[in-house]
């Protein structure tokens, strides 16, 4: 029971982020197909990814370390997915280098920032509390908090250069970032799996 409610506030704030991950995704990702952009698309493709993972951690918290770890090596996998997603999107504007419009895409990136601070802000007092998982998720509304800085800043340079490729470098720049993450949260959730088999 005790354990029941030290999650409770832990368990409130992760259903927050995860549906508004889950809301800004749908904004995001039509406002992408209609301009075009790489950036946004791979954005958006991400705040779905982020409301996977939160919805994840909703159901993990109770389980046990081990399987939490597990969880964790899952969720390592999963934050690699808008990358490779990004990939793909690059390559075909690699090929049609048809620049974004600069407003709608300044404004969904300022919209994604304050969407993403306040998840950022909601989870970072639990960023240790459940090892990878939490981890996991404030990683995610952290990266992309920056990488929604670098969207905005692009709208602003293609509204002066009126070219894609301000567009295309952000988006392959979120990828890289979120690979990093991958990283990071798959050598926590190892280190937990190892600490669960020798406990």
């Amino acid at each position: 029971m005790d354990q029941t409610a030290s999650h409770r506030p832990l368990r409130r704030a992760v259903a927050i982020v995860a549906a508004l991950n889950l809301g800004y995704f749908g904004i995001e990702f039509a406002v992408a197909l209609g301009i075009g952009s790489v950036s946004l698309f791979a954005d958006s493709i991400d705040f779905l990814e982020d409301a996977s993972i939160n919805l994840l951690i909703l159901l993990a918290l109770g389980f046990p370390a081990r399987t939490r770890a597990r969880v964790g090596m899952l969720l390592a996998g999963i934050i690699l997915v808008p990358g490779l997603a990004t990939l793909w999107m690059a390559w075909e504007k690699f090929w049609t280098p048809v620049p974004p419009e600069p407003l709608p895409l300044s404004l969904a990136g300022a919209g994604a920032l304050v969407v993403n601070l306040t998840c950022a802000l909601l989870l970072a007092r639990y960023r240790h509390h459940k090892g990878s998982l939490t981890k996991a998720a404030f990683l995610s509304a952290r990266n992309d908090a920056v990488a929604n800085v670098a969207i905005v800043a692009a709208g602003l340079v293609t509204a002066a250069t009126l070219t894609a490729w301000p567009d295309l470098i952000v988006g392959l720049g979120i990828a890289a970032i979120n690979a990093d993450a991958a990283r990071e949260v798959w050598e926590e959730a190892r280190e937990e799996h190892r600490r669960g088999v020798l406990d």
